[in-house]
């Protein structure tokens, strides 16, 4: 038997605009900001995903400076650690910063934003400079409030790499539009759920399992505030999909069906596609 290894604390975000026609009005869809993975990464190469990552030491050093965030009432440390990493992680690898002014207290925006980012961003992936730093010199609070909790995966035990992934809902600041960063991801867009829905089923973009999910859910909310209202009245259930090797004429992995996304298995062929 195959030994389990621990599963490492992760965060993820989904970052939501409504789309918008040519005039300027609604189309009646969510649209979310999606990479795709450099083809030589170990996880996920190739894939169309979030933003996101795991939670770091540097992370962790945050959380001891409450000066350094503003909307962690309440939360636990642990439950800080993940959201910081979900800001940090999206920061590095869109350049979108969901932080606040330390000073005034008011949102960031989109120039002082892609100030910070043009000044700051190459240096945090090579790691020439901590996330903290970056938030003291600029005297910044990251705005742990705007983002919702969304979904909780865990990677099924026997697997050689293992993820404990909290995923999060946060609207994307106005005129912040994102990039990817040209190192771990190669693209980025902002299109609909289910226009990646229907990529990955047409074999045109190649998404995991885990994110076809939370995309299915996102595919029922015609607009940003439907989306976040829905994730706040919504119960999240654990998933820690159960391989199935008996029930069928090939293996499934499970989910459990109160999760809401409407499967509760599906061919393991087909979840890393």
């Amino acid at each position: 038997m195959a030994e389990t290894s621990a599963s490492r604390p992760a965060s993820t975000i989904l970052l939501l605009r409504d789309g918008a026609k040519a005039d300027g009005k609604s189309r009646g869809e969510v649209e979310i900001f999606m990479m795709v993975r450099h083809h030589q990464i170990e996880f996920n190469s190739g894939a169309l995903v979030f933003p996101g990552g795991s939670v770091d030491a540097g992370d962790n050093e945050i959380v001891t400076r409450a000066d350094l965030y503003s909307g962690g009432e309440g939360l636990s440390e642990s439950d800080r650690g993940f959201r910081i990493a979900a800001i940090r992680e999206t920061f590095e690898e869109s350049g979108i910063l969901l932080a606040r002014a330390k000073d005034s207290g008011a949102p960031i925006d989109a120039k002082r934003a892609g100030e910070i980012a043009d000044k700051h961003r190459v240096a945090l992936n090579e790691h020439k400079i901590s996330f903290l730093k970056i938030l003291d010199d600029n005297g910044l609070q990251l705005a742990l409030d705007t983002l919702v909790p969304y979904a909780h995966w865990i990677t099924p035990e026997g697997m050689p790499k293992r993820f404990d992934t909290w995923f999060f809902l946060a609207r994307a600041p106005e005129g912040q539009i994102g990039v990817h960063d040209g190192s771990e991801s190669v693209e980025s867009e902002w299109l609909g759920a289910q226009a990646a829905l229907d990529a990955w089923e047409t074999k045109q973009r190649v998404i995991v399992f885990a994110t076809r999910m939370q995309l299915v859910k996102l595919a029922r909310s015609k607009t940003v505030d439907e989306a976040l209202d829905a994730s706040t009245r919504e119960p999240i259930v654990d998933v820690m999909p159960v391989l199935d090797k008996v029930s069928f004429s090939e293996p499934h992995l499970r989910i459990p069906a109160e999760a809401g996304y409407g499967v509760t298995e599906v061919p393991l062929s087909r979840v890393g596609m």
